[in-house]
């Protein structure tokens, strides 16, 4: 077959997946958490002594330019920073977004909660049908003991009823702490605290 011909063989053959048509909806893979999430309703606890050291709530050195009480989250690291001064910052260990649900930018805290009833998004019910579509606030709540909105988005910095998370990506794109993290960190922002999503 000359090149000419193979030319036109495979024209033809394009042409003919394009008339066929695309399937109605592509498949999408939901990109794998790097650890399986406990159920709804169940608690295993949420305190810093289950966490290994290096997420548990300290004071590190950290450099930068943000106004004190301001958040920074880095959600390469798994750390969310409340900036105390020019060189030093309050560091708690956070499980983060998995593969595919991680972002970047800058919003403010718009509502704070304390034991907040869970509504999954609708994103996330066409995700996962089987999850609840309400359950109250309490032990065994995804949210846990506090939830700070962020802006205008569903995404959220709360707590958890699965400490094993923290320092995972895991999530849905929300940023999650122990709850003795959450209520510690709840207590220390207002309403319309800055916060900086690092995202590499």
């Amino acid at each position: 077959m000359s090149f000419l011909s193979a030319a036109s063989a495979a024209a033809a053959f394009s042409l003919v997946l394009l008339c066929a048509g695309a399937p109605a909806r592509a498949q999408v893979r939901i990109p794998e958490p790097t650890i399986q999430d406990v159920d709804p309703g169940i608690d295993h606890g949420s305190s810093e002594d289950q966490l290994p050291y290096e997420y548990r709530r300290q004071p590190v050195f950290f450099r930068s330019d943000f106004a004190p009480g301001t958040i920074v989250v880095n959600t390469a690291d798994r750390y969310l920073y409340l900036v105390q001064s020019s060189t030093n910052a309050l560091r708690y260990g956070i499980g983060v977004g998995r593969e595919g649900f991680q972002w970047g930018g800058t919003q403010k805290i718009t509502l704070k909660r304390e034991w907040p009833d869970w509504v999954p998004p609708p994103e996330m019910i066409e995700r996962q049908p089987y999850l609840p579509r309400w359950m109250a606030g309490g032990p065994g709540n995804p949210l846990g003991a506090r939830a700070m909105n962020l802006g205008a988005t569903v995404y959220r910095i709360h707590g958890t009823n699965a400490p094993e998370t923290i320092g995972q990506n895991v999530s849905s794109g929300c940023f999650r702490l122990v709850n003795d993290d959450v209520i510690d960190l709840y207590n220390r922002v207002p309403i319309g605290t800055k916060v900086v999503v690092q995202h590499q």
